[in-house]
């Protein structure tokens, strides 16, 4: 089964490249360094290494805690972190600076793999949340490089799907050396898609520390705005914000939307979204502020969360009311804001029963049900700062994800140490 997958990547490989110099056309992040891709970097070999795998923008940030724990646990070991995803690499860079090492993550071809694990010989490698390559973890085993899947995250429709494909899907999850799942549920489901060594640590989203300079920016943003409440729609996909927006036609001025879209490369399509619906939006790209009577404040920049979230008074979750599987919430119950999401959130199915079990969030039905409550928690302080505690409460219960991750990690060093 996995002859006929490599032989299907390869005859891919040309129809890849072409849709990533096409995106290039915006990104220009997925033009540079393409021969990483194939597991030629120009990087020097490290003798004391671990490697972090986050493919994307989320799994950036929440590799934090556990990066950091481990550079100051191993101080003598550089550490690479990989990214597919142009925004993900930008904001590791954002995230740890020149503290780390940046390269695409190869193609899952043996002969990238092969290039890619005899330069850099990682003593140790983390995988991030739901990446199961299964040539890439194929040769680590045979290289003798233990995989770690941190913060592991397995809903039921991801399970299915590896399910439908049990001759591909087994032998890669039986070649991790261990799994740290956030939740009960998510163990359950890797243990029965073939996961060995499977323990609940919780989630290490919980443990990052919101950026204290932006988030003193953001009070300070709020400050300006008078007594303005204000809206987040923070980490909306395509298709929510026409029907997000059409429920806020019916807020005053006295309410300032924040419209955050979750991929840089359709800020400007959300512009002109807004802009066609009556919304005329200040950018914050452009060092614009809400102008009076301005009703609308694109959020069109990347890794700001926590000055988005230090000015909110209420958060709407995006990318939960299609079946996309929902955003992180925790960064809004961390911040104190009351957290109101859609429908689909299954991707956090976990953290959201927590949060609505703490009443420091509602799940609502559709858009316009989210709106609704929205509106109620704008007009209702004292309930909105009852769900801010219980939010704030909750993190600080669940904190400790970071402790249990770094333990596997010294577990698995320990026992691929040479004798």
């Amino acid at each position: 089964m996995r002859t006929l997958y490599t032989l299907l990547l390869h005859a891919a490989l040309p129809w890849i490249l072409v849709r990533l110099w096409w995106r290039g056309r915006r990104e220009p992040g997925y033009r540079a360094h393409i021969a990483e891709r194939f597991g030629h970097s120009a990087l020097a070999p490290r003798e004391k290494l671990f490697w972090v795998h986050a493919v994307s923008v989320g799994e950036a940030r929440a590799s934090a805690p556990l990066v950091h724990a481990l550079q100051r646990e191993y101080p003598d070991h550089d550490v690479l972190v990989t990214c597919l995803t142009a925004a993900g690499r930008d904001t590791a860079k954002q995230v740890f600076g020149e503290s780390v090492l940046l390269a695409w993550l190869p193609y899952d071809t043996p002969a990238a793999l092969r290039r890619f694990l005899e330069h850099f010989r990682p003593r140790l490698g983390i995988m991030m949340e739901t990446e199961i390559w299964p040539n890439l973890l194929q040769a680590c085993r045979a290289y003798g490089v233990p995989v770690l899947l941190a913060n592991a995250r397995m809903s039921q429709r991801s399970a299915r799907a590896y399910r439908r494909l049990p001759g591909l899907s087994r032998p890669a999850f039986a070649a991790l050396a261990a799994a740290c799942a956030q939740g009960p549920a998510d163990a359950r489901r890797l243990r029965l898609l073939g996961a060995r060594e499977v323990s609940v640590a919780g989630s290490l989203k919980f443990d990052i520390e919101p950026d204290p300079g932006k988030a003193e920016e953001g009070r300070a943003f709020k400050a300006s705005l008078g007594d303005r409440k204000v809206l987040l729609l923070a980490s909306t996909r395509d298709g929510e914000e026409e029907a997000l927006l059409a429920q806020c036609a019916g807020l005053g001025e006295d309410t300032l939307i924040v419209l955050v879209p979750r991929h840089q490369r359709r800020f400007d399509a959300v512009a002109a979204i807004a802009a066609r619906m009556g919304f005329g939006a200040a950018r914050r790209s452009l060092g614009e502020a809400p102008h009076a009577g301005g009703r609308l404040y694109l959020g069109d920049t990347m890794g700001e969360m926590a000055f988005y979230y230090a000015l909110a008074d209420v958060v709407v979750i995006g990318g939960s009311f299609a079946p996309l599987g929902g955003q992180n919430l925790i960064e809004g119950c961390a911040a104190g804001v009351p957290v109101v999401t859609g429908p689909h959130m299954y991707n956090f199915a976990d953290v959201t029963r927590l949060a609505v079990r703490a009443q420091a969030a509602v799940q609502a039905e559709d858009a316009a049900a989210a709106l609704s409550v929205a509106r109620a928690l704008l007009a209702d302080p004292a309930r909105r700062a009852r769900m801010g505690e219980a939010g704030r409460r909750l993190c600080a219960r669940h904190r400790g994800a970071t402790a249990r991750h770094l333990e596997v990690c010294q577990r698995l060093l320990t026992a691929a140490a040479p004798g």
